[in-house]
């Protein structure tokens, strides 16, 4: 409870007056505490935890401390302006090639994020998926290995991931909200999605890692899940 007694302009025994600035910490703690208790992070796309282990935002580019000062990052105007260019973006791309389910890769230049040129697809890529348990956790793991044998540059391009919820994608119908779907673009292949649990992602250091060898032209993407926590609700 917040103490409003003493205050500058009140009266004894009244509620006293907030100022603007009060009035505004009081309404970020709100929202931190509302996200706190609503937010999945193991399933926000653009939330990355960097080896000083301090959180990123991709989507903004921008640093924070711990967990809840991105969770009030994400409340704010500067991420929900971004996540709605980014709907409009991906709304109209899907538009112009006659397409809603393919994820159109994004590239990250100087002034931010841009549309990538629009190439001629040459096809899917190769692909394996293996499974694994950890053999100290005994968690599940899953890792997905892409091959890209046509690049022609492969050093000036980075396959990029997500993950999609049952609710965005518009392949399967009706949405099962028990799966959710990882999806690995690499321009001018097509992208790719699979199929995957509706579980939350470990996502501690070493235990969701992605690594491009441009030699090989390979890419690989591990993940392990949170064993014991159930599905999300």
């Amino acid at each position: 409870m917040v103490d409003r007694q003493n205050r500058v302009g009140s009266k004894f025994g009244g509620g006293g007056v907030s100022s603007a600035q009060q009035t505004e910490r009081e309404r970020k703690d709100r929202l931190r505490a509302l996200a706190l208790e609503t937010i999945d992070l193991a399933k926000d796309p653009y939330l990355m935890r960097n080896h000083l282990g301090t959180y990123e935002c991709k989507l903004c580019l921008t640093l924070h401390t711990n967990e809840a000062n991105y969770l009030s990052h994400t409340q704010g105007k500067k991420h929900q302006a971004g996540l709605a260019r980014r709907a409009a973006m991906e709304a109209k791309l899907a538009r112009q090639r006659g397409d809603t389910d393919v994820l159109m890769p994004l590239r990250t230049t100087a002034s931010g994020l841009q549309r990538a040129e629009t190439k001629v697809k040459i096809g899917r890529p190769g692909y394996e998926v293996s499974k694994s348990r950890d053999p100290e956790t005994n968690a599940r793991c899953l890792t997905f290995e892409l091959h890209y044998p046509e690049l022609d540059d492969p050093r000036s391009v980075q396959p990029r991931h997500r993950f999609m919820s049952a609710f965005e994608q518009r392949v399967e119908t009706p949405p099962d909200k028990n799966y959710q779907y990882l999806l690995v673009a690499c321009d001018p292949y097509e992208t790719v999605g699979f199929k995957i649990p509706n579980e939350p992602i470990d996502r501690e250091e070493g235990k969701f890692v992605s690594n491009w060898d441009v030699e090989a032209k390979v890419f690989t993407l591990t993940l392990h899940f949170l064993e014991g926590q159930g599905k999300k609700k």
